[in-house]
């Protein structure tokens, strides 16, 4: 195999960061997307010639979830999810030499609302609404290949922590304009994971041949959606923030156009099978994933 990787739907955060990232390793990095310049999803032959002996294929494809979720954004937050990856299945099924790993992106909301119990990857119970029925067909679509050269993995991604996108900025806006409260109740769980650790997550299951399967990618340490407020507070320097009630959060979603599920939704998750297959985190607490972004944040800014 060539030291070569095939990112599909890699111009996002987390596909820009693995470019980066792989690009400095001395990688050969393809990417899949609907943008100009790169392999298109149309393009069967061209994206079988790029998985054609590649060590590894990662699918990241997906509209993004924050928007409102009018019939029009659910059926192509469905489908550039469910279509992208029965198009790679595929066409890596038609290669000679296929990638030895797939590792296709799922979704940690793919479990039910949880302020009980922490959702595993075996005793984790499967919730109900739009979201959680696109992971489900998501990651059906992605089971139903059977190629027998190629390990294939789902990864349960939490909410992704970075200096360069993601959520941050929002949160960072809040408290640095005096919202930076708890949201609703504030009980909610906040299950996250720092975007080093997603990168360290796929060279870890690249070495570990034994395992497939589906893993979920979250810090094992979550914490309440007040504790995270907490939190962004102190690493800003910024000792109280106005909280925001559900019918204020209703109101501004609507506004700026996303949804509540995404700051509501108690997401307790844990990454049961990663740990018990030895992996260890960088950043498993959420004080310091937070210090190290904003700190890179601060370095960005004065490099300009």
């Amino acid at each position: 195999m060539l030291k070569k990787i095939v990112l599909a739907g890699g111009t996002g955060f987390i596909g820009q960061y693995l470019e980066r990232t792989y690009t400095n390793q001395g990688y050969i990095v393809h990417i899949i997307s609907r943008q100009p310049g790169q392999i298109s999803w149309n393009d069967e032959a061209a994206m079988v010639d790029a998985l054609e002996n590649a060590g590894m294929v990662i699918n990241l494809a997906g509209k993004s979830v924050n928007c409102r979720y009018n019939e029009k954004n659910k059926r192509e937050i469905y489908e550039s999810r469910t279509r992208t990856t029965e198009a790679l299945g595929k066409a890596i099924g038609k290669c000679q030499n296929p990638p030895e790993l797939w590792i296709n992106s799922s979704t940690a909301t793919i479990y039910r609302h949880a302020e009980d119990r922490p959702m595993t990857e075996a005793t984790g119970e499967l919730g109900t609404g739009f979201s959680v029925d696109v992971g489900k067909a998501w990651e059906d679509v992605f089971f139903r290949f059977n190629l027998p050269k190629t390990r294939q993995i789902a990864l349960r991604l939490a909410i992704v922590l970075g200096a360069d996108g993601g959520v941050m900025e929002p949160y960072i806006n809040m408290v640095r304009f005096g919202l930076g409260g708890k949201q609703g109740e504030g009980k909610q769980m906040f299950s996250w994971i720092h975007i080093e650790d997603v990168y360290r997550i796929i060279e870890f299951l690249k070495q570990r041949k034994d395992l497939s399967g589906i893993f979920n990618a979250s810090s094992p340490n979550p914490v309440t959606n007040k504790e995270l407020m907490e939190q962004m507070r102190k690493v800003m320097g910024r000792r109280r923030g106005l909280p925001a009630p559900e019918w204020m959060l209703e109101m501004g979603a609507v506004f700026i156009g996303t949804e509540t599920e995404l700051i509501l939704k108690s997401r307790w998750v844990v990454p049961e099978r990663l740990e018990r297959a030895g992996f260890r985190f960088s950043y498993d607490r959420l004080d310091r994933a937070l210090w190290q972004i904003l700190q890179e944040q601060k370095q960005e800014q004065e490099q300009y």
